[in-house]
């Protein structure tokens, strides 16, 4: 038998349990031995009936005294078995199961696996044993003492994810069966040498002992291979599809434009802003379609180079999208850029869900016509009636808040393939950035442009409130602005701080000055007029949830307070706190915690400790995985089956040492694999989509 066989090659499935199984999009023999567990029971240590621990699970061996007892109760069905062994006897009842009455054989050794519990009945009568069972076993697992391989009881147990119809040991049983017909016949998929150089077990060995190991250090020593093996591919994958996206040829840029567009801006490039336009300006001039990631800490300066690429590609005949995540963040790169584009005469066009009708028609036509030769919105660029004139480069702000196929569905609005220019701020370790940005090349921006005020942070109790409210005062009365970050919209009872109460005490707190609130459940409008009256000035403090992590550019707002800032992430916290400091002034960042935990002290610390973005990103990994950078679904990456990016760090690093070391020696055999997690094909995922 072959992996590649139809799972209904096993004598044990059907065309009917061959359904099953697709819902859990397992269709082969191979996918069904890599339908991994997703936890494990230790029931490898097996206990005496006197030695038996009350109230919790345990496992035991145990003979069958007299013929299980079946009777109703309580309008439910109970049946009753008594086991015994050299210690002692048990009683065993399973509830609403008739049909296990026929399971068991006198005078047969079974193990069972369960909680025990006191026996209110003290069952025993009528059972010939002369004495009274004290505790009771409820609904345990358990399997019959043949002399063939225990697979639920007296060893280290998978628990596989399911659907109904596959119950955990009916898919121990047929996992087992396949493992044992594959048994010789599997392939193995790494080079000879990788498995020598970085001391892995053979691909059946580490398939067999993942779902039943033997011991702790097989089943670490399987998973390392397995995880290795699925990052390794995923790098060489990413590899290959670089190197296609770099062969494809891009929409043609000779003249840059740039000392044009420097002229026009109020300030002089950092060296970094300097270095990433440097790679910008050689992707474009290649003649290949550019695919950048520029990967900038808060405050960087970003913008500032996504207007100079767009002008180097405007002032060759085409067009600039620039698509951000939110109407606010979209709106906030509109005035930016249109008031720069503006000096050079370069029309600019806002397309977001919030305009009415008649603007929405006039954007469009301006883009079709090319009238509009800058385009900045929210998803609405993408939208199937928005079609562009000679579109040449794609700007995606804040990746990681659209998925892969967002951003190549506006790749895709060009008749030629645009160059392709993505955004964050937030930053992420490199190694993860290979993965989750491995068909694009990186640029790192650290550093703020001349003039930005440092940002002093503090960490404190909620005794402190009062004194906060004096000092937000006294920057009111100075003619500063300030950010109050809640982490609840209302008050739930839950004791965290709530916009829509905080507003209300804070606006009494401090009369005479506008406070207003700012939420995800206000309508667009409501928010862009809250966001206009704080840019104008006219309201001192908005009180907000996270809606203003990114984009928001008041330099007038120099103080910004965290409530129950334990309960964000140091990502979310770095990012939140970079928009203050973004003028001359002093800028300040409370942040306010009652947190006993070790884990909310360290992470407050750690914000106080340093201002560097990446730092903060790797500690943020550690403590709370990938989710921050990955969102929900990772973004068109193949779902991984057993690697966790939180913790495989250490494998990841070396899976990717030696898909370099491959990718660069040219010759590999492993294109089936490399093809299947491109294209999604054999049941392993979505793809890569990129």
């Amino acid at each position: 038998m072959h992996p590649t066989d139809p799972i209904t090659a096993l004598p044990s499935i059907g065309e009917s349990r061959a359904a099953l199984f697709a819902r859990l999009g397992v269709f082969t023999v191979g996918g069904l031995v890599e339908h991994y567990p997703r936890d494990y029971d230790d029931r490898s240590r097996v206990r005496h009936i006197a030695d038996l621990a009350l109230g919790v699970q345990n496992t035991m061996r145990g003979v069958v005294a007299s013929a299980p007892e079946a009777l109703y109760k309580n309008g439910r069905s109970v049946v009753k078995l008594v086991i015994t062994d050299d210690t002692g006897s048990l009683e065993i009842v399973w509830f609403n199961q008739p049909y296990l009455r026929k399971q068991f054989v006198k005078n047969k050794e079974y193990i069972f696996t369960g909680k025990v519990i006191s026996n209110d009945f003290a069952g025993g009568r009528g059972q010939g044993l002369g004495r009274k069972c004290l505790f009771k076993m409820e609904n345990p697992d358990f399997e019959l003492l043949d002399g063939h391989e225990l697979l639920s009881g007296g060893r280290i147990v998978p628990i596989y994810p399911s659907t109904a119809g596959l119950g955990q040991k009916l898919l121990r049983k047929l996992i087992y069966s396949a493992l044992d017909a594959l048994s010789g016949q599997y392939p193995e998929d790494l080079p000879e040498e990788i498995l020598d150089e970085y001391r892995l077990c053979p691909k059946y060995m580490a398939v067999r002992d993942i779902h039943f190991p033997p011991s702790d250090a097989c089943f670490f020593n399987a998973r390392r291979r397995l995880v290795f093996e699925e990052l390794f591919f995923t790098q060489m994958a990413l590899f290959r599809l670089k190197g296609r996206l770099k062969r494809e040829s891009g929409v043609a840029v000779q003249r840059l434009g740039a000392e044009e567009l420097l002229a026009a801006l109020p300030y002089q490039l950092t060296d970094s802003q300097s270095e990433a336009l440097a790679d910008i300006f050689a992707d474009m001039r290649s003649g290949l379609v550019m695919n950048r990631l520029i990967q900038g800490d808060v405050g960087s300066g970003k913008t500032a180079v996504a207007m100079a690429a767009s002008y180097a590609v405007i002032v060759n005949g085409w067009q600039a999208a620039l698509m951000a995540p939110t109407e606010v963040l979209a709106r906030q790169h509109f005035k930016t850029i249109s008031h720069i584009f503006g000096k050079l005469n370069i029309e600019c066009v806002l397309l977001a869900g919030s305009l009415t009708a008649a603007e929405k028609k006039r954007a469009r036509q301006a883009v079709s016509s090319g009238a509009a030769k800058m385009i900045i919105g929210t998803h609405a660029l993408i939208q199937e009636a928005v079609e562009y004139n000679n579109l040449g480069l794609v700007i995606t702000d804040e990746q990681h808040r659209f998925g892969v196929d967002q951003r190549f569905s506006l790749a895709g609005k060009g008749e030629l393939a645009p160059h392709v220019l993505v955004m964050t701020a937030t930053p992420i370790p490199r190694t993860l950035a290979l993965i989750l940005y491995g068909d694009l090349d990186i640029s790192v921006m650290r550093g703020k442009p001349p003039g930005r005020a440092e940002i002093g942070t503090f960490a404190v109790n909620g005794t402190y409130r009062r004194r906060i409210y004096a000092f937000l005062k006294k920057n009111f009365d100075e003619g500063r602005q300030a950010y109050i970050i809640c982490p609840a919209i209302e008050d739930s009872g839950s004791g965290l701080s709530a916009v829509k109460k905080y507003a209300v005490q804070l606006q009494e707190e401090l009369p005479g000055y506008a406070i207003a609130p700012l939420h995800g459940k206000m309508t667009a409008a409501e928010k862009q007029a809250a966001m206009d009256g704080f840019a104008r000035g006219e309201i001192r403090a908005l009180v907000s949830t996270t809606v203003i992590e990114v984009g928001i550019d008041v330099p007038n707002a120099t103080v910004i307070v965290i409530e129950d800032a334990d309960r964000f992430g140091l990502a979310q916290l770095h990012q939140l706190r970079g928009r203050v400091g973004r003028g001359t002034e002093k800028s300040y960042c409370i942040l306010i915690s009652d947190a006993q935990s070790q884990l909310g002290r360290e992470k407050l610390k750690a914000m106080q400790r340093t201002s560097d973005g990446f730092e903060l990103s790797e500690l943020d990994l550690q403590t709370r995985g990938p989710g921050d950078f990955f969102g929900v679904a990772q973004h068109g990456l193949p779902e991984f089956k057993i690697a966790d990016l939180s913790k495989d760090l250490g494998i990841l690093k070396e899976a990717q040492a030696a898909a370099v070391n491959v990718f660069e020696a040219g010759e590999f055999d492993g294109e089936n694999e490399i093809e299947t997690l491109i294209s999604g094909g054999k049941g392993k995922g979505k793809g890569m989509a990129m």
